[in-house]
């Protein structure tokens, strides 16, 4: 995503028993780790210390994890896990085969329980060559705008190729990005029941249904 300086390298391993004993996750989650994940590597840490900018609240540092795949693919729910187990800013680079894409959430603490993060809907970017060239990190004044920078540079290069429309909060950004992934699941729901149907006057009812969702979905998608 971006090319962070040497002085911000960490490159640590990160065992799974400790992503285990923290998240705590369930014997089918832990299968998924040990079938899809190869290795996981703290990568980088962007603190003021290591990239000469300061923190802003929340923001005091957002870490880079790598995570090398085993087939190529990877739940989410083991990215939800790692946000769950760490308390920083996640970044991931998931890795296959001399190939990368990015991935995060927007991660913030709990309002019940300062303690306790939430966080949202995932982004992924499309896969691309491990060794492409990338453009250095974004001049901003603070972390908490680099944290911010970082999140659209992937919301743009997702699937859902999502970007903020003018006067529009980040907050705002993501309610709308988890309506559009909600009302993509809906038109994918329709669809199969379209394809199912054999009665005429259902299908009539079920297209007039799939058009409207799929004109809601547009109209959320304008930039």
């Amino acid at each position: 995503m971006f090319a962070y300086p040497p002085q911000a390298l960490v490159n640590r391993p990160v065992p799974k028993s400790k992503i285990y004993t923290a998240a705590k996750p369930g014997s089918t989650l832990r299968r998924r780790f040990i079938a899809q994940v190869s290795d996981i590597i703290w990568k980088y840490k962007l603190a003021p210390e290591t990239i000469n900018i300061p923190a802003k609240s929340p923001v005091q540092e957002i870490q880079v994890f790598e995570i090398a795949l085993k087939t190529g693919e990877l739940d989410e729910d083991i990215l939800r896990t790692l946000d769950s187990a760490i308390p920083s800013l996640l970044f991931f680079e998931i890795t296959f085969q001399h190939k990368v894409r990015f991935a995060a959430t927007y991660k913030r603490p709990s309002e019940a329980n300062k303690r306790k993060t939430v966080t949202d809907v995932y982004f992924e970017s499309s896969w691309q060559p491990a060794d492409k060239a990338r453009p250095p990190l974004a001049a901003v004044l603070n972390l908490a705008a680099l944290y911010e920078k970082m999140l659209h540079q992937i919301m743009r290069d997702s699937p859902l190729a999502i970007t903020l429309r003018e006067d529009e909060t980040l907050d705002q950004l993501l309610d709308r990005a988890t309506m559009i992934r909600s009302k993509e699941k809906e038109c994918q729901r329709l669809e199969s029941r379209l394809k199912k149907e054999i009665q005429f006057n259902r299908k009539v009812e079920l297209n007039a249904d799939l058009r409207n969702r799929r004109a809601e979905l547009a109209q959320l998608q304008q930039h």
